[in-house]
C-alpha cells in the first residue's frame, strides 16, 4: 500500500519539546510494545525514554531532509529506520541496545512521525508538495492520502486491544521494516506463528480499512 501525506514544516523548539513529552506519554501508556518483549533495556525507563526521543528526532530529521531535497521523493519507513540506526548506533542512547530492539522502538517513532504529518495535512486542508510513503508489505493495492494513514493508525489501535501481539507484529513490519524471522525472534514466537499472525492481522486490517473507506464516502 502506498500512503501519500503532505509534509509540513518544522515546529519551534518549545512546540517540539511539548510534543515529545506527549509522544512519550502515549508510548508508555499504549498496550504495545510490551515492556517484557524489549529485554533488559526496558528495565530502565529513563533509557527507553531517551532512546525513543533520539529515534523520533532522527527519523523526523531524515524525513524532512528527503522532503527538502526532493518534494516528490518516496519516503520508505524501512530505509529511514535503517539510516537512523547507522547514524545513532554509536550514540549514548543506542550503543547499549541491539539493532533489533532499536528498530522496534524506531518503528513506533516512525509511526508517530507519519501520523503527525498526516494530521497536519488533514488540518491544513490545502495544497502543497506531496511526500509518498511506501510500505514494504501492502494491505491493499493503490495509493492513499492522509485520511487513509490515519484510518490505518486507528485500526492498529483497535487491533492492539484485541490482539496485542498481532498489532506489534504489524507495526514492526510496516514501520520498522522487520522481516518475519526478525519479528518472530523479537516477540519470542516461532516463525510459523509469526506468519500466521501476520496473515490474520492483514486480513483483519484490510476489512477494517475497506469499511472505513466505505463509510467515509
Amino acid at each position: 500500500m502506498l500512503i501519500a501525506v503532505r509534509w509540513a514544516g518544522s515546529h519551534s523548539n518549545a512546540q517540539t519539546g511539548e510534543k515529545n513529552r506527549q509522544i512519550r506519554i502515549k508510548f508508555f501508556m499504549s498496550p504495545e510494545p510490551d515492556v517484557g518483549e524489549l529485554g533488559g533495556l526496558l528495565d530502565d525507563r529513563r533509557a527507553l525514554d531517551d532512546l525513543f526521543s533520539a529515534a523520533y528526532e532522527e527519523l523526523r530529521r531524515l524525513a524532512a531532509r528527503v522532503r527538502r531535497d526532493d518534494p516528490s521523493a518516496t519516503l520508505s519507513p524501512t530505509a529511514l529506520v535503517n539510516e537512523a540506526w547507522l547514524k545513532l548506533e554509536s550514540s549514548t542512547w543506542v550503543a547499549r541496545t541491539s539493532r533489533a530492539h532499536f528498530k522496534r522502538i524506531a518503528a513506533r517513532a516512525m509511526r508517530q512521525v507519519l501520523i503527525e504529518a498526516a494530521r497536519r495535512r488533514q488540518a491544513a486542508k490545502r495544497g502543497g508538495d506531496v511526500a509518498i510513503v511506501t510500505f514494504d508489505d501492502a494491505i491493499t493495492d493503490g495509493t492513499a492520502f492522509a485520511d487513509d494513514l490515519l484510518e490505518l493508525d486507528r485500526a492498529l489501535e483497535d487491533l492492539s486491544r484485541l490482539q496485542p501481539r498481532q498489532a506489534a507484529l504489524v507495526e514492526s513490519r510496516f514501520f520498522g521494516g522487520f522481516g518475519i524471522g526478525e519479528t518472530a525472534e523479537l516477540l519470542e514466537i516461532s516463525e510459523s506463528t509469526a506468519l500466521r499472525d501476520w496473515r490474520a492481522a492483514k486480513a483483519w486490517l484490510a476489512r477494517e480499512l475497506r469499511s472505513a473507506k466505505t463509510n467515509r464516502h
